[in-house]
């Protein structure tokens, strides 16, 4: 079970940082990734970690602003967003996955086993 957080108002420019708990299971032994979904549109891949490595990789549109991390003592994923702005708007999920995927699998919904109850963001202009 995963268990989503951290979400609010922030004006254009200002940061926030999501927190993922998981519980029932063995979270270090997961990849981890956040997703997410703006009105209308579908679910987006923001970021990940891969079990195996450790790597850890953003989408294009997130990549310099946004930081994906875990603390595996804790059972917790984090989300750190700085510089944020109108279009991030959405709500953010988060997720984890049991199996061995490869990088490119991580960016898909389908990758994953477990996902969050989402939590929102509003970035107002």
């Amino acid at each position: 079970q995963l268990q989503a957080s951290g979400g609010g108002l922030v004006q254009a420019g200002g940061s926030l940082r999501l927190s993922c708990v998981a519980s029932g299971g063995t979270f270090n032994t997961y990849s981890v990734g956040w997703f997410r979904q703006a009105p209308g549109k579908d679910r987006e891949f923001v970021a990940a970690i891969r079990r195996a490595t450790g790597s850890r990789f953003h989408a294009d549109s997130v990549k310099g602003r946004f930081t994906i991390s875990r603390d595996n003592a804790k059972n917790t994923m984090y989300l750190q967003m700085n510089s944020l702005n109108p279009e991030d708007t959405a709500v953010y999920y988060c997720a984890a996955s049991k199996r061995n995927w490869v990088q490119s699998m991580l960016t898909n919904t389908d990758g994953y086993d477990y996902w969050g109850q989402g939590t929102l963001v509003t970035v107002s202009s």
